[in-house]
């Protein structure tokens, strides 16, 4: 990072601060039942712990939090934490991307570089995922954000974090209920949007048993135009799910915890738009590009105190499924032979069978140890075609062009072609952390994951219309095995003042490419990582009233799995090549100059080019030159708000504004086109009408910004949602 980099962070984190500006800090208000509101714990470390004593950065938003900003998904929120940028496209595709660790702004290549979780349970699987949960916020504990690579105690896939979701369980300890309902206009759409969320908390035993129900769905209303169907509006969502837990205490040092869930996604029509002049809201296609995508979880946690340490079981599975249409047309115009358009369908299962095993030290001695191994199986499999209306006629009318071969066989249906992939990985791994304090003040952390992956692809392409050979691809198994360390120093002299310095890595594995036959791609790509080489501190000055977070990071991404696309058909594959160097920094701060007053801000800074060439045939000069920025990764982020409450006041009155800008970026290697350069405006007021129900109102984007925010080619992508005015009302019974 040069001395001109260095200099503009520092004016811009001093611009900040003068703006008063916002961004959701890991000093959010996160404290447990019954202790003082500045205490934060967290779980992202596979066990309980205090924020302060974290040797890496974490944010995390609370369940208040997330109220306040109208949350409802990832969108209303994950880019209010520093160092994220959201790669917002599609349900279940949408990814977060930390830290400017990824290769495409579309969808990675393989296994996402973020790793999801929710009450520490994988979300994501072991290679390219189907669905990537986006966990609605209703009955949501909190989120917790970790930024730099996870791969010690999380294994693959958390390249440049993870996000954990923490949900609310069953509590014995009395009965609760809530409910929130609420409708929303958005310019430009043609139907109002509404959500109806419910819960309730029943006790069965006394302090010992409970169970609790969520249930939820909502639409959201769309404000695309689908010109070539005729649909105004055409990108409506409903998104539906139940969430449920059990949990049994037969003694105070035994808990068991059911935890169940199903969510899916039912979008009517894609989410983009064909980019041109003037900014538009329109796409052309011949048909809806649905795609539908749901997944459920069912898991199991045995937690058993002893004396020494807590021993946590946990079991999960999870199914993933994912359907989806798209109108190829759009690339290749209608087919000279027919004269009709080729759409394409994909359909995919998965499922996940996790199970985990650590034991935890507990008690205020020096020595902290964590010791744990998990075992994770997937099969997962998906089926894609391309479908042409009057291409089996075709054949049989032209003989001559298909070796005498007959339309029934090679079109049947008018099916033009047809793959078939598979793929069986298993994963086991011992993991641990240890720790030592000097002194009360001076801790070393370190830790490390001893890991082992096999896995087992097959790829089929059967006959087709393009008289591409077909072919059974089975590599047989592949087996990988490696060791990720994790080394930090910490010096917390006080409660007030910590200063930390991090060592980590990342790993992801490798996968087979589904379309290398018709493309003439590479059949396969092998694993990439991150190391991360971190700096921060967090201190609070004027007895509380100023927090402060700062971390400065360089990561070295090698072998790049990166996310290309083949020309005209722009068919897409992965290869490895190259590598990357990423320096940022990050800073959060808040302020509470008076008990009814409050300011948030947070700045980052984010330089991430490639280091060297990577490889790429099918462009000019045969890759892209060192010094190339990775797609989606913007220089600068910033959110900001000021907040007003009046706790003391008839009706609890409270106002925020919020604010966030996000800086330009190429949307892939090859475009000029690009991402961000926009700023984002939100307003919300609330007030109590009795203890027990509460009104808010909100509006989004209310300047009505256009931006883009993701793009998988350079003439295609998504762009901010216009501006949404709503309403919602709570209940309560605490």
């Amino acid at each position: 990072m040069n001395n001109k980099a260095i200099k503009s962070i520092c004016i811009s984190s001093v611009s900040a601060m003068a703006m008063l500006s916002f961004a959701h800090s890991a000093h959010a208000e996160l404290a447990d039942e019954g202790a003082a509101d500045d205490v934060i714990i967290v779980t992202a470390g596979k066990r309980e712990q205090l924020l302060k004593d974290v040797s890496g950065s974490i944010s995390a938003l609370s369940e208040d939090d997330l109220r306040n900003l109208q949350a409802q998904s990832l969108s209303d929120y994950i880019t209010r934490v520093p160092g994220v940028v959201f790669n917002d496209y599609q349900p279940g595709v949408s990814e977060v991307v930390i830290r400017g660790v990824a290769s495409t702004t579309y969808h990675e290549a393989n296994q996402a570089t973020t790793g999801y979780y929710i009450n520490e349970i994988p979300l994501t699987e072991p290679g390219f995922p189907l669905v990537i949960p986006d966990v609605d916020t209703f009955d949501l504990k909190r989120v917790e954000v970790l930024r730099g690579p996870q791969g010690t105690l999380f294994g693959s896939s958390s390249l440049g974090g993870a996000i954990n979701y923490v949900v609310n369980t069953a509590d014995a300890s009395g009965f609760d209920a809530g409910f929130e309902g609420s409708l929303a206009s958005t310019r430009r759409a043609g139907e109002v949007s509404y959500g109806a969320k419910a819960m309730v908390n029943v006790p069965i035993i006394e302090d010992q048993l409970a169970v609790r129900l969520v249930a939820f769905q909502r639409f959201d209303a769309g404000y695309l135009d689908n010109t070539g169907t005729g649909v105004d509006g055409s990108n409506d969502l409903r998104v539906r799910g139940l969430r449920g837990s059990l949990v049994w205490t037969p003694t105070d040092k035994t808990t068991f915890s059911v935890l169940s869930m199903y969510q899916e996604y039912d979008l009517d029509d894609q989410t983009y738009v064909l980019f041109g002049a003037p900014e538009t809201f329109e796409r052309s296609t011949n048909v809806p590009e649905y795609q539908d995508t749901d997944f459920m979880l069912h898991s199991l946690t045995i937690n058993q105190q002893f004396d020494f340490a807590t021993l946590t079981a946990v079991g999960s599975y999870t199914e993933k499924n994912s359907n989806l249409a798209f109108d190829d047309s759009i690339f290749l115009g209608y087919d000279a032979r027919t004269g009709t358009p080729q759409l394409s369908s994909s359909t995919g299962k998965s499922k996940t069978e996790y199970l985990e095993v650590r034991l935890a030290s507990t008690g205020a001695s020096p020595f902290g140890w964590l010791i744990g191994g998990n075992y994770t199986h997937l099969k997962s499999d998906s089926t894609g075609g391309a479908y042409l209306e009057g291409i089996s006629d075709y054949i049989d009318a032209n003989p001559g062009e298909f070796g005498g071969q007959p339309g029934s066989f090679l079109a049947p249906g008018d099916l033009l072609r047809r793959e078939v992939s598979s793929n069986d990985v298993k994963e086991t791994a011992l993991f641990g952390e240890l720790s030592y304090t000097f002194a009360d003040a001076l801790t070393f952390p370190a830790g490390g994951r001893l890991f082992r992956y096999t896995s087992n692809p097959r790829l089929q392409f059967l006959p087709n219309a393009a008289l591409t050979p077909p072919f059974d691809y089975q590599p047989g198994k592949k087996k990988e095995s490696g060791f990720i360390p994790k080394f930090s120093v910490k010096y917390a002299p006080d409660d007030d003042f910590m200063l930390y310095a991090l060592y980590s890595e990342g790993f992801r594995i490798g996968g087979i490419n589904v379309y290398s036959a018709a493309a003439g791609t590479p059949l396969n790509f092998e694993s990439d990582t991150t190391k991360n080489f971190e700096i921060g501190t967090r201190f609070s000055l004027a007895d509380g009233s100023m927090l402060f977070d700062i971390a400065a990071y360089h990561i070295d991404w090698d072998n790049i799995q990166a996310r290309l696309f083949v020309p005209v058909t722009f068919e897409a594959y992965t290869t490895n090549g190259g590598g990357a160097d990423i320096d940022g920094v990050e800073l959060t701060m808040t302020l509470n100059p008076t008990k009814n007053l409050q300011f948030m801000s947070s700045v980052s800074y984010n330089d991430a080019r490639l280091s060297s060439l990577l490889p790429d045939s099918f462009a000019a000069g045969g890759g892209y030159a060192k010094g190339t920025t990775l797609p989606g990764a913007s220089d600068w982020t910033l959110s900001n708000s000021v907040s007003l409450h009046f706790d003391d006041a008839p009706m609890k009155p409270r106002f925020s504004l919020a604010h966030r800008y996000l800086s330009n970026a190429p949307v892939a290697f090859d475009s000029t086109l690009e991402k961000g350069d926009y700023h984002i405006v939100d307003l919300t007021a609330f007030m109590n009408l009795t203890d027990n129900i509460e009104l808010g109102v909100y509006a989004k984007n209310i300047f009505d910004q256009y931006g883009i925010l993701s793009a998988p080619f350079s003439f295609a992508g998504a762009v901010v949602r216009p501006r949404t005015i709503g309403g919602t009302v709570r209940f309560s019974m605490q």
